[in-house]
């Protein structure tokens, strides 16, 4: 029986952000392979490159060199449209800011990537996810009526309603306090495990690192240290 492909198969991955002798280098040559359904943490100082790396691996940013291949489609060979395509129903992003649309429903912020990817019953899917991360009574209001830890919420359906293969969140508790951001981990871990998602978590926190099958730690752009929790 062969072995399933990879969520992410990653060699020599680089970024840069600006050109000529002000460029600065990011990602300094990342080797990385994440198996389907493994749950990872991206952990390193400020500064390490964790964010750009998962920006780089979601499809959000483009890798300035390497390989990179995720969910089997080669995202070092597409251009800004073709990542945002391939994108769509298979990563599914948790940011730490939550970005939900101000003048959208909670049901209607869930609702709008399953529109985009083209899924019928957008309305009650939505609904069901909203239920599932015990929103079900607030599908109605607004992002400035619910809490830090409801909106959170909010954006972890909306991410998992198009039951992505792959999941990413960065630093998804950062805004909330300790008993809140525990609840919203055991949350989207819950919901990962039933889905089947790959996960990767961009994170602080060690005690929330000790959750996740394998640990990453990002210095200075590069790989630092791999290991199994």
């Amino acid at each position: 029986m062969t072995s399933p492909l990879p969520a992410i198969s990653a060699r020599n991955l680089t970024l840069s952000l600006g050109s000529g002798d002000a460029a600065v280098e990011i990602l300094k040559g990342i080797d990385l392979d994440v198996p389907q359904g493994q749950v990872l943490a991206l952990l390193g100082p400020s500064g390490s490159g964790k964010s750009s790396l998962m920006a780089v691996l979601s499809g959000l940013e483009r890798a300035g060199g390497g390989t990179l291949a995720v969910a089997g489609e080669d995202f070092a060979a597409m251009d800004e449209d073709g990542l945002a395509r391939a994108r769509r129903g298979r990563i599914g992003v948790v940011l730490q800011a939550f970005h939900l649309l101000p003048t959208m429903t909670a049901l209607e912020n869930v609702m709008t990537p399953l529109e985009l990817a083209g899924i019928s019953d957008a309305e009650a899917r939505a609904t069901a996810e909203l239920a599932a991360v015990g929103l079900g009574h607030r599908l109605h209001h607004y992002p400035a009526q619910l809490s830090g830890g409801e909106q959170q919420r909010v954006a972890i359906a909306r991410a998992l309603a198009p039951r992505p293969a792959l999941v990413f969140a960065d630093e998804p508790t950062g805004n909330l306090d300790a008993a809140t951001g525990a609840s919203v981990i055991d949350l989207l871990l819950a919901r990962r495990a039933e889905a089947g998602a790959t996960l990767v978590i961009i994170t602080h926190d060690a005690s929330l690192a000790e959750r996740c099958e394998r640990v990453i730690t990002l210095a200075d752009g590069r790989i630092a240290s791999d290991s199994a929790t």
